[in-house]
């Protein structure tokens, strides 16, 4: 029976990656439209794939260094390995292929998304989803498949080799190592998402930004005119920040939390027909079935004719694929548990495990319920930032600030009550395997999420391309749509981070042998403090980022419009290619100060400070973390659906307001700010807060309160089996 699961799982990874490949070369054969739109989409597809590529760069010398470094720790620690290394590179490898596979479609899906809405809405959402569809299972498929394909080989590995066992129990030290090989292949995808989203992040805001300041401002012209010279760098960053940044960031963090459960189920002494895996196996099979309730899940997104609800046909999908998922798990758990477990002295049951997979799922599911009353158009939070849009710019982002602040209150509450009765029902693995129910419809929320930038790159087309007027009006309603299941989706993010930051900090306390965090000692209330204030400076970072970055490219916008002249006439083409090399130098620069951040600061603190202190700061960042990524990503989602309502038409004081109005200008102030708080900051916090953890997971073992000690340290006279050995329940 163990071998059956075992080899099943990567066999579903397996089928996803299949049926993507089937929904691509459905995308592919649609129609592409005129020659100006594929010229235009040429562009677009050449400055990602530009940006890519010298980010790679940039990252391999990063992946490179820190796997020697990584290889180099694993032969200092007994309880530690060099493969990790090996693992390190696959996770950071797979983590951007999977960001590539993302952009690869959406590039390809634009411009078909653009030629079909020229026949009608219900075809436009055909391709943009399908297109989504296709990174939601490339991600989800590639994440199944490398967890499980490593855990099998080197689980098998040390078993074949007992040899290599300082311990009695071959299984335990088998399930060791391969926890510990799961580390850094998560370290290594976390590490990629992180730079990822945040470059990606300050490339895309930067054009954005310098697009609607002076183009949609200063110029008066729409912010994909042709005639704007940021607009391919515009739309080149919708699929650098929002497809290739989130597809590497949710394969980061799918792979942590689906770690997380697995590190707390080593911990788990069963009885089973697995061979005492099945609390390991379950989250990885949970991911793996996910991918198929996903695919059960797109195929009910469909609208009957143009006059359709798309976001409600993107809900029917959604809540659809989470129920099947729930109500399987209840099967699952019961087929493959043990009727009575106990993890760190808390006894529980497996219809207890089923209740948290249940309690995550209605978490995940009044996230997003209570992220999209706070960022979609209609609602009260963004006709609030409407109707002060009318006296200025000013009172526009005071609503919007306002907006974001409140909208952590629920959020919060439900994320208390989630960890609560999750722990109730099942301790701390109840807290994790929460968080792995919540993630296994990864693949639909993907799919959902990453729709969105598809869709406002193909009003980017019609708009360039001057094609009719409802072309852009069916592409403007998705991409209206697009913001709030964006908005939607990192609300999902960051409770699934929460979570798992939990689970995988109650890993790092038993890895670094200590029993409890005092925040009563002087020391590690000092590492709580420096631990929330550090989302405060990656924000900071990263604002400032995009606000540099902003500042070159509207000075550049400017000079093009006053030194070329025939813009305005469309006599002379805009230096494209000046606005894509400024974002795309500013965000490879400025990324690398807030990851080192992330990285560096564990580390720092770990062995400075020890054990107890680091926990404290890992507790700061993920508290402030997880209200600051809810505050700036709704603030953000609100500001934008603000501006798209005057788009569309919104009632102020009892007259019509339109684009171009002085309410509608103050609007796109608003917008611009909340740009950098949704795209690159906010979003960025799940990543840090997992990231921080998991570096903390994989330094546990050197800074062990009862390490065993460095082999430089030995003795020449004293045998490494001398020494005192950490309990087998401390080792990873």
């Amino acid at each position: 029976m163990e071998s059956i699961v075992l080899y099943l799982i990567p066999a579903l990874g397996i089928f996803g990656l299949v049926v993507m490949s089937v929904q691509s070369r459905w995308v592919y054969k649609q129609p592409t439209g005129e020659a100006n739109m594929v010229e235009l989409a040429g562009y677009i597809a050449e400055g990602a794939m530009a940006f890519l590529k010298a980010e790679w760069k940039v990252l391999t010398y990063f992946a490179i260094v820190a796997a020697v470094l990584l290889g180099w720790s694993g032969t200092m620690v007994e309880t530690s390995s060099p493969v990790i290394a090996v693992s390190f590179i696959i996770g950071a490898v797979l983590s951007a292929t999977a960001g590539y596979i993302g952009m690869n479609i959406a590039t390809k899906a634009n411009v078909r998304t653009t030629q079909a809405a020229r026949t009608g809405l219900k075809s436009a959402l055909k391709v943009a989803f399908t297109g989504g569809t296709v990174m939601g299972l490339g991600v989800t498929g590639l994440a199944v498949l490398g967890l499980s394909s490593l855990f099998i080989i080197f689980y098998n590995i040390y078993v074949a080799n007992t040899a290599l066992n300082p311990s009695g129990s071959v299984n335990g030290f088998a399930m060791e190592k391969a926890i510990e090989v799961l580390a850094g292949f998560s370290l290594g995808a976390e590490s990629i998402a992180l730079f990822a989203r945040v470059g990606g992040g300050i490339y895309t805001k930067a054009a954005d930004v310098g697009a609607d300041l002076v183009g949609k401002v200063e110029a008066g012209i729409p912010e994909d005119d042709v005639r704007n010279p940021a607009t391919i760098a515009d739309n080149v960053g919708d699929n650098v920040g929002d497809v290739a940044g989130m597809g590497a960031d949710l394969f980061g963090s799918y792979v942590a939390t689906i770690l997380a459960t697995m590190v707390l189920g080593r911990e788990i002494v069963v009885s089973d027909n697995f061979g005492g895996l099945s609390p390991m196996l379950l989250p990885m099979l949970i991911a793996g079935l996910g991918i198929i309730f996903s695919i059960i899940g797109f195929s009910l997104v469909r609208i009957s004719d143009d006059n359709g609800n798309v976001q409600r046909a993107l809900n029917i999908g959604n809540w659809v694929s989470v129920i099947i998922t729930v109500i399987a798990c209840y099967f699952i758990v019961m087929w493959m548990l043990p009727t009575n477990m106990t993890l760190r002295g808390t006894d529980f049951t497996n219809t207890g495990v089923f209740l948290a997979i249940l309690v995550g799922s209605i978490v995940g599911a009044l996230m997003s319920i209570v992220t999209e009353f706070y960022t979609a158009m209609g609602k009260r939070p963004v006709n609030s930032i409407v109707q002060q849009s009318d006296t200025g710019a000013a009172t526009n982002i005071i609503g919007g600030l306002s907006v974001g602040m409140e909208s952590t209150l629920i959020p919060t509450l439900v994320l208390a009550a989630g960890i609560y009765s999750s722990h109730y029902f099942a301790g701390l693995y109840g807290v994790a395997i929460a968080a792995a129910g919540m993630m296994a419809t990864t693949a639909m929320q993907l799919a959902i999420d990453a729709f969105g930038p598809i869709a406002d790159n193909a009003g980017g087309i019609a708009e360039m391309s001057r094609l009719p007027k409802e072309v852009r009006q069916r592409t403007d309603i998705l991409d209206a749509v697009g913001n709030t299941t964006a908005a939607t989706g990192k609300g999902f993010a960051i409770a699934s981070a929460a979570l798992t930051a939990l689970a995988l900090f109650a890993a790092y306390v038993g890895l670094a042998g200590i029993n409890s965090i005092d925040i009563y000692k002087a020391d590690v209330l000092s590492g709580l403090f420096v631990g929330g204030m550090i989302p405060f400076i990656f924000s900071s970072l990263c604002i400032a980022a995009v606000g540099r970055a902003a500042m070159a490219m509207v000075k550049e916008v400017r000079r093009q419009f006053k030194e070329i002249p025939g813009i305005m006439e469309y006599t002379a083409k805009p230096e494209y290619e000046k606005c894509v090399a400024i974002s795309t130098q500013a965000s490879l620069r400025e990324m690398m100060l807030p990851g080192a951040i992330a990285l560096i600061t564990p580390v720092v603190v770990g062995f400075a400070f020890g054990p107890e202190v680091l926990g404290g700061l890992l507790a700061g960042v993920t508290v402030s973390g997880v209200l600051m990524g809810m505050f700036q990503n709704n603030a953000g989602g609100a500001w934008d659906n603000a501006k798209k309502s005057f788009e569309a038409g919104v009632m102020i004081n009892g007259k019509m307001e339109y684009k171009g109005s002085e309410a509608h200008k103050a609007s796109v102030t608003g917008d611009t700010v909340g740009d950098p708080f949704k795209d690159t900051s906010g979003p960025s916090m799940n990543i840090l807060i997992k990231l921080m953890s998991i570096v903390a997971l994989i330094i546990a073992p050197h800074i062990n309160v009862n390490r065993t000690p460095h082999k430089a340290e030995l003795s020449p006279t004293v045998t490494v089996e001398q020494t005192v050995k950490i309990p087998a329940d401390k080792r990873l």
